[in-house]
């Protein structure tokens, strides 16, 4: 049954092609073949534990242990996520403070303007912060995290500090 819907659908591309113009066609095709999924999650740390920061400049975070990234959106070479369409996309990130004199806070970008922001101060023990955003993405647009300046990011083998997004649908 498959194998003949499949079949149909290629007669069907093929009569579009042969009997209308171009503009036509793309939309019909379009419609014809699902727009791929889109979703990713990684954390920090590869592996062991660590603090990165204080930097005294605002910094990209570079989330290296993928868990998963259907669609391959998300870079882990260099932190960013770039929509592959037109779409509400849904992201949330969640940091980890580990003790000590300065506070952890990161940032969501998008193209380069802040979005939200996620901080915790913690002078002793473990503190967490948490934010997530829906936001409307043209294909192409970038988002990220940057660690804020002068501040830190915890991480270890538990995988504290993650960065996850996901398409909800195209338009």
């Amino acid at each position: 049954m498959l194998w003949n819907q499949k079949k149909n659908i290629q007669n069907y591309r093929n009569v579009i092609f042969t009997k209308a113009s171009s503009s036509i066609c793309d939309v019909v095709v379009k419609l014809l073949i699902p727009v791929g999924q889109v979703a990713f999650s990684a954390s920090l740390l590869e592996s062991g534990s660590g603090t990165l920061g204080p930097i005294n400049a605002h910094t990209t975070l570079v989330f290296k242990h993928v868990v998963s990234n259907i669609g391959k959106a998300y870079s882990p070479h260099t932190g960013i996520f770039t929509a592959p369409v037109r779409g509400a996309y849904h992201f949330e990130f969640y940091i980890v403070a580990h003790g000590g004199s300065h506070a952890s806070a990161a940032v969501l970008v998008k193209n380069g303007e802040h979005i939200f922001i996620a901080a915790e101060r913690q002078t002793n023990g473990y503190g967490t912060a948490a934010n997530g955003a829906t936001l409307l993405l043209e294909a192409g647009d970038v988002v990220f995290l940057r660690l804020w300046q002068n501040n830190v990011i915890y991480d270890n083998e538990n995988h504290h500090s993650s960065f996850s997004g996901h398409l909800l649908f195209p338009m």
